[in-house]
């Protein structure tokens, strides 16, 4: 099974909203993709402009809480985004999956929202041609 993982510093604002938008871009495409997201140094909790601006969205993650990505999390994904980190930072020996970083501006939620809604939809619109 494929397995994407969005990492962020924090683990309370972009990789939050990625992983919000991944999960219902994956339910509307109908796929069998597990998702799944962590900190390098996460917060205490996911910052209230994210949870509204997803709220807006009808996305409800009101109840998620950041959380510490380890190299276990890494081990079986086939990709991994990271945003504002590096995936060398956690990433287990061995590891064959694919990476890549998305460099958003970390001051506007209501523009990182709108740049990771075009930026999850054309990740999938990849990841469909590569299942072809």
């Amino acid at each position: 099974m494929m397995k994407i993982v969005f990492v962020c510093v924090g683990n309370a604002g972009r990789s939050q909203m990625a992983t919000a938008l991944a999960e219902r871009e994956r339910d509307n495409r109908g796929l069998d993709i597990e998702i799944a997201t962590g900190g390098v140094d996460p917060t205490d909790s996911v910052h209230d402009d994210v949870i509204e601006a997803l709220q807006e969205e009808g996305i409800d993650i009101s109840d998620r809480k950041p959380r510490e990505i380890t190299p276990v999390d890494i081990e079986d994904a086939t990709h991994v985004v990271t945003m504002g980190c590096s995936v060398e930072q956690f990433q287990p020996d061995g590891w064959s999956g694919e990476s890549e970083v998305w460099d958003l501006d970390a001051s506007d939620t209501g523009a990182q929202l709108d740049e990771l809604k075009r930026r999850v939809s054309r990740f999938f619109d990849d990841l469909s041609e590569e299942e072809r």
